[in-house]
């Protein structure tokens, strides 16, 4: 168990966390969220004591181990194999530790030769993977993970989630990934307003208490804000009247005992839509017998064939290292096939995101003067508009680009691609840098784009919410899938994903000898156990949405009726009001408590039985 207690930080004059105080409990598994900036990564460091709080403290019981993802590479053994067995628990057995140790690098992505291969011969990425593996299994009580997707391919993101939802320690989870983070936590913590609060449920859960609360809190201070001006006019009006003089100062003593609520600030948003240019033919780009690989003797890429009509949603994927971007690159004409050929429509623009692309920003222009550069008029205006768009008002806007976050340089790249008018859209791994909400623009922005979209991502969310054609790289080949990240995952779902041993005291015992027609039936028979245990859930929980929006409506009216009365000093009708109020508040709070249980029991259950579903994949 973790305590936070009264937590303060500033950096300068910016305030990080107000008095902060929270627990995590055992067996807690917390997804944290919040604004890039807003201080997830300075609580990570300071939990690992590697910051230190202006005020408060942060106590954890004696023993109590805690592990982090580590970006930091120091690596001492010879093989990955030996380095990760490093890290184990030292009461373990020394072969179940081998097979442990091979089990969870395997999940990550390492094949059998990899566990051989020095650590130092390691990609940048595979390395933190390697870190990942070491921290895992070191079995931790408390274990931080600081987007730990964003070195992992589909996959393995999805093996992790396996792992997380079956972890039995504690664990806090930062991660830009909404259905990833809902899958696997029991809690949600937030750094919202420089307080930090948690509850239990999912990231919607707790985006919607916030939101409510909010609203809840602006119509109070617009009522107050009327009634403060009614009780100033009243001590303005009579203040020269004797006989008025203790009223007056009795309303004007009530104005000093009220708190005046402040209005909160409005949070900062990106949000865009990409420009598309007109087209009117029906195919912009067209693929043929498209080959290709670095090495003649590792085609990456083999007789694809691929059209691109003009409304699009295409979306590549597959474990990393496979071919994915280098693909990008031959479709926009980048790389040239060894074989086959690739001819865009003459009425094709292309705009192309990507990460390597981000290394082609020029470091000493300021934001405003890259996305001007861009611009065909170098339109200064639109330029400062775009900015604003990209959340760099004002000043910001004239932030050199060496001095730019990971996230803010890749604002500044969308902000490039909006400035010219586009038909089809290359987005090479767009979400690495931006937070939820950023996330959430990115994905209303790409379903209301008129032209052609071709992303690669390694979200499942996004692929979810986009994708309507795949190119996936699986199984050493690459094809075209015609439907859905759902339909794909019902239909045939990741070879790569077999040769994985994910929690295998989970799957059903009967699953080798299993056909497909066997895995329907059960898969079948598993939805239909869910609807009986969930629909009940659900029709009670909208039973008791309905009966409190009732409710709250008959509170608000008497509130309204008793402000009046208070007004007008009716003593008989603020006796009866005041006493409807707290009936109807007596009646409203067991709603809210039964709500927030049946909520979290229905979450539980749903996650339960898609776990037995994925395992039947």
């Amino acid at each position: 168990m973790l305590q936070i207690n009264n937590l303060g930080k500033a950096f300068g004059k910016q305030t990080i966390f107000d008095s902060v105080t929270c627990t995590i409990n055992q067996g807690e598994r917390v997804g944290f969220v919040g604004r890039n900036g807003s201080g997830k990564t300075t609580l990570f460091r300071m939990i690992l004591d590697e910051e230190h709080p202006d005020s408060g403290n942060i106590s954890v019981p004696q023993g109590y181990r805690i592990g982090h993802l580590s970006q930091h590479i120091h690596f001492t053994r010879k093989t990955v194999l030996k380095e990760v067995c490093l890290s184990l628990r030292p009461n373990e057995d020394g072969i179940d530790e081998t097979y442990k140790a091979k089990k969870i690098l395997s999940g990550l992505g390492f094949s059998e030769d990899d566990l051989e291969k020095s650590p130092q011969s390691l990609s940048g990425g595979y390395q933190i993977r390697l870190n990942l593996a070491k921290v895992l299994v070191s079995e931790p009580n408390l274990l931080l993970l600081d987007e730990p997707t964003n070195y992992l391919d589909i996959v393995s993101i999805r093996w992790l989630g396996q792992e997380l939802r079956a972890w039995k320690g504690e664990l806090i989870l930062i991660t830009h990934d909404r259905d990833f983070m809902d899958s696997v936590t029991t809690h949600t913590m937030v750094i919202h307003r420089c307080k930090l609060r948690k509850i239990p449920g999912s990231t919607q859960k707790l985006f919607e208490q916030i939101l409510l609360e909010e609203e809840v809190h602006e119509k109070t201070r617009m009522n107050d804000e009327k009634k403060r001006k009614d009780v100033e006019q009243f001590i303005n009006r009579f203040r020269a009247q004797a006989n008025k003089a203790k009223a007056v100062q009795s309303r004007i003593k009530a104005l000093q005992r009220h708190e005046r609520l402040e209005k909160l600030t409005d949070s900062r948003t990106l949000d865009f839509s990409f420009n598309a240019a007109p087209f009117t033919g029906r195919q912009l780009l067209v693929a043929e017998t498209v080959s290709f690989g670095f090495d003649n003797n590792d085609q990456l890429i083999k007789d694809l064939n691929l059209v691109i009509g003009k409304r699009d949603r295409i979306a590549i994927v597959g474990k990393n290292g496979k071919g994915k971007t280098t693909l990008l690159n031959l479709l926009a004409g980048e790389l040239k096939p060894v074989h086959g050929v690739v001819t865009p429509h003459p009425a094709t623009k292309l705009a192309y995101f990507g990460q390597t692309n981000i290394s082609r920003l020029n470091t000493a222009n300021t934001v405003e003067q890259e996305i001007m550069d861009v611009h065909p008029d170098h339109s200064r205006g639109v330029s400062r508009k775009i900015c604003g768009l990209m959340m760099f008002s004002g000043d910001h806007a004239l932030k050199k680009i060496s001095v730019l976050s990971g996230g803010e340089k890749s604002r500044v790249l969308l902000g490039k691609i909006l400035v010219s008018p586009a038909n089809l859209l290359f987005l090479d791994e767009p979400t690495n840098h931006l937070d939820m909400e950023s996330i959430d623009s990115l994905v209303e922005a790409i379903e209301a784009f008129e032209g052609a979209v071709v992303i690669v991502t390694h979200s499942e969310m996004i692929l979810h919410a986009v994708a309507e054609r795949l190119v996936i790289f699986d199984d050493n080949k690459v094809s075209v899938f015609e439907g859905t990240y759902q339909d794909f995952l019902d239909r045939v779902g990741w070879q790569d994903e077999a040769s994985v041993d994910s929690v295998p005291e989970k799957r059903p015992k009967a699953e080798k000898g299993v056909n497909r027609k066997d895995l329907r039936k059960m898969r079948a028979e598993i939805i239909t156990n869910k609807s009986k245990a969930l629909n009940p859930i659900q029709k009670r929980i909208t039973e008791i949405e309905n009966l409190i929006v009732k409710l709250e409506k008959k509170l608000e009216h008497g509130t309204k009726s008793l402000n009046d009365a208070s007004l007008k000093g009716d003593g008989v009708d603020i006796q009866r009001l005041s006493k409807d109020i707290h009936e109807l508040q007596q009646k409203i709070d067991p709603l809210f408590n039964e709500l927030a249980g049946l909520t979290e029991e229905f979450e539980i259950k749903s996650k339960e039985f898609e776990q037995q579903l994925n395992e039947m994949a």
